[in-house]
């Protein structure tokens, strides 16, 4: 099946090669919606190889990716009016700064594509574009040394790559500067959004299951009462945790994102407080303070995945801390929303 990406073929001696568009057409966007709400993220790759784009020859510019399609199409559409190559690796369907860490964005893998194209017989410099946060994965020296091209690293964002070549192949130090400005955190949240259904799905579930507990037995005839209130609470937890403190990452007291999340939490509990939302008796409000900063505070921490500035071993350390304390906080939460029930 054809790919919309593709215009045709360049043909080099006996190769024929891949021609690429970099225009993005509406499958592209849609497909790139669907991906951004998870939907066949697992998948959304290309075949891992050699393509080009505009009219290149052998004094062309090489720029290496990830087989990502949503990484390769920003690539792409960012080299519009240029001509040149452009090697894709096989990092298994993930992005470039992901791929980096984990290792298919690398050392052996870019030397083996170079090898498995014969990238040498369609130019005749040694020079190789990669995006640079794709660096911590790829040894330039080793790459040198086993296939004799040179490592170039580009600008954090694809759209400064003009303004890279025009300069020389130069990057300023905002060239090199990685951002995570609003526009970068609204992408991802969708995804987020769905990925964590389970966790909301679950505690929507024992919350429901809890509303029908009174001195008087179980009873769900009247949904509307408690179980209905009480999943928008939990719902309202969730897009505090998975939305809101995203959105405001850097305007949230504290360093750690389960801080943020606790206090993003804290926010929509007395917004609650202020419509009282919140229960009818003290231990039902303090059961839902415990609830929805619990939940907020756990889903604001997942987020760090997706950030430009954590660590593994910092999530580590935080996750150490902030884990039992989110599960101490739903427990307790819990156990006195019953108790509620029972004053």
């Amino acid at each position: 099946m054809k790919h919309s990406f593709l215009e045709g073929n360049v043909s080099i001696s006996d190769d024929v090669i891949p021609l690429v568009s970099t225009r993005i057409n509406f499958k592209d966007f849609m497909g790139a919606v669907m991906v951004r709400w998870g939907i066949n993220r697992d998948n959304y790759r290309i075949s891992p190889g050699l393509y080009a784009f505009g009219n290149p020859d052998q004094e062309s510019d090489v720029f290496v990716t990830a087989n990502y399609k949503l990484t390769f199409d920003n690539l792409r559409k960012n080299l519009s009016g240029l001509d040149g190559w452009i090697l894709v690796l096989d990092t298994k369907g993930v992005n470039v700064w992901c791929a980096a860490g984990k290792g298919t964005f690398g050392t052996i893998e870019l030397v083996n594509r170079i090898k498995l194209v014969s990238l040498e017989k369609f130019v005749n410099h040694k020079r190789l574009i990669l995006p640079q946060l794709g660096a911590t994965g790829v040894a330039a020296h080793k790459v040198k040394e086993e296939t004799g091209f040179n490592v170039h690293y580009g600008p954090v964002r694809a759209s400064d790559i003009k303004r890279f070549i025009r300069d020389g192949y130069r990057a300023d130090k905002e060239m090199r500067r990685v951002t995570f400005g609003f526009k970068d955190r609204i992408k991802l949240i969708p995804n987020d959004f769905i990925y964590g259904k389970f966790y909301l799905l679950g505690a929507m579930a024992v919350i429901f299951l809890i509303s029908g507990v009174s001195s008087k037995g179980f009873s769900y005839k009247d949904f509307s009462g408690e179980g209905g209130p009480g999943i928008l609470k939990v719902f309202l937890a969730y897009f505090s945790g998975i939305v809101i403190t995203p959105m405001f990452l850097p305007y949230i007291p504290g360093r750690h994102f389960s801080l943020k999340g606790f206090y993003a939490g804290v926010l929509v509990f007395l917004i609650l407080i202020f419509l009282k939302f919140t229960g009818g008796n003290v231990f039902e409000i303090i059961s839902w303070f415990l609830i929805i900063t619990a939940i907020s505070s756990f889903l604001a921490m997942n987020f760090t995945g997706s950030s430009t500035f954590t660590s593994l071993s910092g999530v580590k350390k935080e996750m150490k801390i902030s884990v039992p304390l989110q599960i101490g906080f739903a427990l307790i939460g819990t156990i006195l929303m019953v108790v509620g029930k029972f004053i």
